[in-house]
């Protein structure tokens, strides 16, 4: 039988151990990774090839792409930093800000060619993600 104090030092052993073992940090960037990059640039390359020069269209192009590009290497620099750092929640920060206003251009372009009803459904479902998101940090 194992003593109430045995079992209080097993449970303080038990809670001193991370819940999740942090995964082993790849060496150098994977291939997967440099195709989706490529992809996601050809992509764009071709969306301002073919907006004919419309500048709306262009921002909206170039502004999702850089975008994303910071918001993928937040996510991994969020990623490679040490839990408990106070840097970790300034990146954090920089991560709700970027995926919100994608989320914001993202919105309004959908918005723009919907009827207002579905345009008010919309706005409602990026807020309730925003502050979704924030709130569940």
């Amino acid at each position: 039988m194992i003593s109430a104090k045995q079992k209080c030092q097993m449970d303080e052993a038990l809670l001193e151990q991370p819940a999740i073992m942090p995964a082993p940090e790849p060496e150098g960037t994977s291939l997967l990774t440099i195709i989706g990059f490529a992809f996601l640039t050809f992509n764009s390359a071709m969306a301002i090839y073919r907006s004919n020069r419309d500048v709306g269209a262009i921002a909206f192009v170039a502004f999702s792409y850089f975008d994303l590009l910071l918001l993928f290497y937040c996510l991994r620099l969020f990623e490679r930093t040490e839990h408990g750092s106070p840097r970790r929640g300034q990146i954090k920060a920089a991560v709700w800000l970027l995926t919100t206003m994608l989320t914001a251009v993202f919105s309004y372009k959908v918005a723009a060619i919907m009827p207002l009803p579905v345009q008010v459904l919309v706005w409602a479902m990026a807020s309730a993600t925003v502050i979704g998101r924030f709130g569940g940090s």
